[in-house]
């Protein structure tokens, strides 16, 4: 059966730059994502507005939200690892697409070349270019995340919000308004995401159709490859300096609070007395109402007035109205408590190597 030949040493060189750049990446994300638990650290108790599709949702620390992305790119950095351990395997000795006939010591060669092990068929070695859309698929999933990220804080850098501003070396000015600063940089990150997508996604169209071994097809694996990986690390080198230079302003973000944040907290009132959620939600979806067709806040209620609602409401409902204790009692693995922020610090840090200590938790 003949097959076409592979280019001589082209894999072997593909596959040694391609090492060589994931290991780059690693370097870059593993220093993007140690910013976050220290940043965390210092992001003091003030809560921000969370946000779903531009609502008001509940209060949390600023350094839940920090954190919340930390943990999106730990999971990066994880895949990443894990990609590099699949991925690190050596064609060399498989010759054109038949094997070696001279009895060469592949697992030697591997060894001395830094692989982790051999590619076992020498028809699927001169074939595979698997492992270079393996790292264009995790760098996507990645791209994807920094997107989201640059989203949310050019919505909370926007003058709706007013919750961060940009360094100046990281936005720019309009040619026509004098008064306004563009996110820039948050914006070309989010834009570079969609280049990323499109050349992952533009490398398994060249090769769904290929047959087996080697064709000229292939050689559409290296400019995407290349490109990508450069893409990658200019967008984690970006993201870890605006991240880095980040002003906040917490009165801002308290003032962005509203009771009506507090309306799952009134539930969890009456669940604490007994009652079930599913009743507890109506109870206070009910508060809510009333607030609005007093077209006051809901801690201006009146005790009479929540009363009237439900009598099961004692004196200390008030008592709810209290974006400290919110928080503080989102207190399980995961939550937005100083503990559980704390805890969620601690493991992430375990995840990505130990960053910078920083003192003072709030």
């Amino acid at each position: 059966m003949a097959a076409r030949r592979a280019p001589r040493n082209r894999t072997i060189s593909y596959r040694l730059t391609q090492s060589r750049r994931r290991a780059s990446a690693e370097r870059y994300l593993a220093s993007h994502a140690k910013l976050h638990p220290p940043t965390a650290r210092t992001g003091k108790s003030h809560n921000p507005d969370p946000n779903t599709d531009t609502k008001p949702l509940q209060p949390i620390r600023w350094s839940h939200w920090l954190l919340s992305y930390g943990a999106f790119f730990a999971d990066d950095l994880l895949r990443l690892r894990e990609v590099i351990k699949r991925v690190n395997r050596c064609p060399l000795g498989c010759g054109a697409v038949a094997g070696n006939a001279f009895h060469i010591d592949r697992h030697a060669m591997a060894q001395e070349l830094g692989f982790d092990g051999l590619l076992p068929n020498s028809m699927a070695a001169v074939a595979d270019r698997v492992f270079i859309l393996e790292t264009m698929q995790w760098g996507s999933t990645l791209m994807m995340n920094i997107s989201r990220w640059s989203e949310d804080l050019i919505i909370y850098s926007s003058s709706e919000f007013g919750f961060v501003r940009l360094a100046d070396a990281y936005t720019t000015g309009s040619s026509l308004m004098p008064q306004k600063k563009n996110s820039d940089s948050l914006e070309l990150l989010r834009g570079k995401a969609g280049r990323a997508f499109g050349q992952m996604a533009g490398l398994m169209m060249s090769i769904k159709g290929i047959p087996s071994t080697y064709n000229k097809d292939l050689q559409e694996s290296v400019e995407p490859m290349l490109a990508h990986v450069k893409t990658l690390k200019d967008s984690l080198l970006i993201a870890a300096r605006v991240l880095a230079t980040l002003t906040t302003f917490p009165q801002k973000m308290a003032a962005a609070l509203t009771p009506d944040m507090l309306a799952t907290d009134l539930a969890e009132y009456l669940v604490r007395k007994g009652l079930p959620f599913r009743e507890t939600h109506h109870i206070s979806g009910r508060v809510v109402a009333l607030a609005e067709k007093e077209d006051v806040p809901m801690d201006q209620l009146s005790l009479a007035q929540l009363q009237g609602v439900d009598g099961r409401f004692g004196a200390d409902v008030l008592g709810v109205f209290d974006y400290e204790r919110s928080v503080e009692m989102k207190d399980a693995a995961g939550g937005t408590s100083k503990r559980a922020v704390e805890e969620q610090i601690q493991n992430l840090q375990r995840m990505i190597g130990k960053g910078a200590e920083v003192q003072n938790v709030a």
